[in-house]
């Protein structure tokens, strides 16, 4: 749900380099997505499920392969999943997020090494022979996920195989500018005064804890006229206090709260999310969510604080 630069980069870039082995490609996103990525060289033909589902659905049912993209379980797609699980085309899994539903594919791999899923696709076209077809909406989209994936190269799932792969995109003549700019320097005014409204306001550190927490209200994303991929990075800024091993973001959603979890050291957000909030992802970054208000799954993430004490010290 809710694809970022990962998510459409990869799946551009797979549908780019498909369309030049002679086959016919329809990118599906289970959702909307940030208005960020819209840049994206074939993002306009991209079909949201959720406004165009019989037209989605029409697309799904003619498939010979459904490739899945940074995801490895069909309940992260939300409306789409039982249209996926009830298709008997075959189906192809690429991702690398942990804890993946093996039983649903019929080959793929879901490799956590891996700094993003659009490293896992450049590592595809190489080994299909395929480095000839490593245009430039493949090197655009590819970098894209890969930066966005990796915090911008901060990350430690940042590998040397991460610097050589960008390394050789840069020796195709691809210009990182124009992907920076269009990632990070793409927003409205009111996203930069919402995020000095938020830091300032909505953040609360907790030094016994070595954690900052951020609860973002529905009343503040209505104020600042907030849009989907507006919240992109926040979680980020708190990681500059010194000491800081955890950084726990809220947002309340129409139908959920959403929470997004980084972490540094030795504290394992992955499984922290999974054990708390109904999430997962990765042992440095991961998500979740509540059913409950925003004030409920607040003071249950200030109790769990307290029993994971050791971990945070």
């Amino acid at each position: 749900m809710k694809p970022d630069a990962d998510a459409m980069g990869s799946s551009l870039a797979l549908k780019s380099y498909l369309l030049q082995l002679g086959h016919q490609v329809t990118v599906i996103s289970p959702t909307n997505w940030a208005g960020w990525v819209n840049w994206m060289n074939g993002s306009n033909e991209v079909i949201d499920f959720e406004l165009k589902k019989q037209n989605a659905e029409e697309v799904l049912t003619k498939a010979d392969w459904l490739f899945c993209l940074d995801f490895n379980n069909f309940s992260r797609t939300k409306s789409l999943a039982t249209a996926l699980a009830s298709l008997s085309c075959t189906k192809i899994l690429i991702d690398h997020h942990r804890e993946p539903d093996e039983a649903a594919f019929d080959y793929g791999v879901s490799d956590v090494t891996k700094s993003s899923t659009c490293e896992m696709i450049y590592d595809f076209i190489i080994a299909t022979n395929g480095s000839d077809k490593i245009n430039e909406t493949i090197c655009e989209c590819i970098y894209a996920g890969v930066v966005g994936d990796t915090g911008s190269f901060r990350f430690p799932i940042t590998t040397d195989k991460v610097h050589l792969l960008v390394a050789d995109l840069k020796s195709r003549g691809f210009s990182h500018e124009k992907v920076h700019d269009k990632l990070f320097d793409n927003f409205l005014e009111n996203r930069l005064r919402f995020t000095g409204h938020v830091l300032l306001h909505r953040m609360e550190v907790f030094y016994e804890y070595n954690t900052v927490l951020i609860a973002i209200p529905k009343s503040d994303l209505l104020k600042y006229q907030i849009k989907t991929g507006d919240t992109e990075g926040l979680v980020n800024f708190p990681q500059s206090i010194q000491g800081i091993k955890l950084v726990a973001l809220v947002i309340d959603r129409d139908e959920e709260r959403k929470w997004s979890f980084r972490g540094k050291g030795e504290f394992d957000c992955n499984t922290f999310a999974r054990k708390y909030f109904e999430g997962g992802g990765h042992y440095s970054a991961a998500g979740g969510r509540s059913s409950d208000s925003l004030e409920d799954t607040v003071k249950k993430f200030k109790t769990v604080l307290k029993e994971n004490e050791a971990l945070l010290q």
